[in-house]
């Protein structure tokens, strides 16, 4: 963990709003990651944060990367120049799933020659991918229970149980390889027995697959939804991963591939905020202090990940129940409406923890404000 007088420095140096990353804790997280789940290959979200930076520390930790976007493949593309061009598209193959299930034609036909790994989760996909993306492998993506999660997905995306094997057969049917099957129980899932019924259900699955011939299938990709340690009542990883390996273990041979998608998991904690305190008022009498970052920005999490971020002083003394609004004029640029802060003066810093994943990656410039500024420590 950065210390604090690190934090003040750095906003005193480079200036407010001011998001921080901090490579050694993407480190930790990473390798905390293959501790406990040595049989997963990990694939990191890269649309929790796509700083170019991070996506390079965490390919030489040994990473892969999950993409959702042709900007998304490229920032990864762009941080692997320095291999020779056939083990870059050697390592496409490899390295990079992209896991978005419904995707533009365009966007299929850029694909195409690095021969990649897509899902998809409907019929009409299939066709589009047959005449746009013929030499990729597919991971059908299925709908699994998202019961507690903090972001639910199930909705969205996903084809059911029933219609799985129809789906994989038609596939096969038009000449593309169905290389597995993929899911997500939603994102910042505390509710373990989600991966658990999802596991089962994959199993079947491939069992209903092989009954009906098809036996092409091998590997098995668990999604993200990985709790970050936000606050106490997160469940230690190591007890998730437990039940992962058991299940896992149970169900699929040794020879299947295992294959997870941690974003938040493993970047959340690597950032940081600093901002600073520009305006105040009492308001039915509750302190009101308006700072120089906000939902439209570095706490877009707020809005977008149903997520909060305490807000904390560098000051010390008594505190009050307080609101901490953003910069903008929007009424809806609210940070909190209940943080317990000192009695704060204009200038005076301010900062969050935790709250590197889905934060800086969705800021915007709206109302002429632009994202906080990114400093990176301990590359």
């Amino acid at each position: 963990m950065i210390p604090l007088a690190k934090l003040k420095s750095l906003a005193k140096e480079h200036g407010t709003p001011l998001f921080i990353i901090d490579h050694d804790e993407l480190r930790a997280n990473y390798r905390q990651f293959k501790k406990y789940l040595p049989r997963v290959q990990v694939y990191f979200a890269v649309k929790a944060n796509s700083d170019p930076a991070i996506v390079r520390t965490l390919y030489k930790e040994g990473a892969s990367f999950d993409v959702a976007s042709m900007p998304e493949f490229k920032i990864v593309y762009e941080n692997i120049k320095h291999m020779p061009a056939k083990q870059r598209q050697d390592w496409i193959w490899d390295k990079i799933i992209y896991a978005n299930p419904t995707k533009p034609t365009d966007t299929l036909e850029e694909l195409d020659k690095y021969k990649p790994l897509v899902t998809f989760d409907n019929l009409e996909e299939i066709h589009k991918i047959k005449k746009h993306a013929p030499h990729a492998g597919l991971a059908l993506r299925l709908k699994v229970p998202n019961t507690g999660a903090m972001v639910e997905l199930s909705s969205k995306f996903g084809a059911s149980p029933g219609e799985a094997v129809d789906l994989i057969l038609e596939a096969d049917r038009l000449g593309l390889t169905v290389e597995g099957i993929s899911f997500h129980v939603g994102s910042q899932t505390t509710n373990f027995d989600n991966y658990v019924q999802a596991l089962s259900l994959t199993a079947n699955i491939f069992q209903e697959a092989k009954d009906r011939g098809y036996t092409k299938m091998n590997l098995v990709d668990i999604g993200g939804g990985f709790p970050a340690p936000y606050d106490s009542s997160v469940k230690p990883f190591k007890e998730l991963a437990k039940v992962i390996n058991s299940e896992i273990t149970r169900l699929f041979p040794k020879e299947i591939q295992i294959l997870a998608e941690p974003g938040r998991f493993l970047v959340a904690t690597a950032g940081y905020s600093v901002s600073a305190v520009v305006g105040k008022a009492i308001r039915d009498g509750k302190p009101c202090y308006y700072i120089n970052d906000g939902v439209y920005h570095t706490y877009s999490g707020v809005i977008f990940d149903h997520c909060h971020y305490p807000i904390k002083a560098f000051k010390k003394g008594a505190t009050q129940i307080s609101a901490v609004f953003g910069p903008t004029c929007d009424a809806l640029d609210v940070v909190s409406m209940a943080e317990n802060l000192p009695a704060l003066e204009r200038g005076d810093f301010v900062y969050s923890t935790n709250i590197g994943a889905y934060s800086h990656a969705s800021s915007t410039y709206f109302n002429g404000f632009p994202p906080a500024k990114v400093v990176h420590v301990n590359e």
